[in-house]
């Protein structure tokens, strides 16, 4: 692995990318394994990698995901709505399940904390 103040390249896991649309649902990369002369590298299969937008009301929301078993464009471009489909209903269960994590969240004052002076304990006169 890479040292974190190191950016360098990994010789032996290179890709070329091209990149599909159809400018209305989303787009569709290639990435063709490549040895480090550029030439593509047989032994190793292309990926796939669809991206669509959803529209949220925090704003535009970019989801990626690998299209499953896809050995060609072809089989890609077959597969891409229900990889496009699954990768939604995931990621709004990831989204739903945040916001329930956020909304069980307890506050706890710290001690001292507060305008009450004492850490917050009421005092008989």
């Amino acid at each position: 692995m890479n040292n974190p103040t190191e950016a360098r390249f990994n010789a032996d896991d290179l890709y070329r990318e091209d990149v599909y649309t159809d400018r209305q649902v989303g787009t569709l990369r290639a990435l063709t394994p490549v040895t480090t002369s550029g030439a593509p590298d047989p032994t190793r299969q292309t990926l796939y990698v669809g991206q669509i937008s959803v529209v949220t009301p925090m704003g535009t929301l970019p989801i990626s995901f690998e299209v499953d078993g896809a050995e060609t464009l072809a089989a890609a471009i077959e597969g891409f709505s229900a990889g496009a489909q699954k990768a939604m209903d995931d990621t709004m269960r990831e989204l739903q399940q945040l916001r329930r994590e956020a909304g069980s969240q307890i506050v706890i004052p710290e001690a001292g904390g507060g305008g009450l002076g004492g850490g917050g304990r009421i005092r008989m006169p």
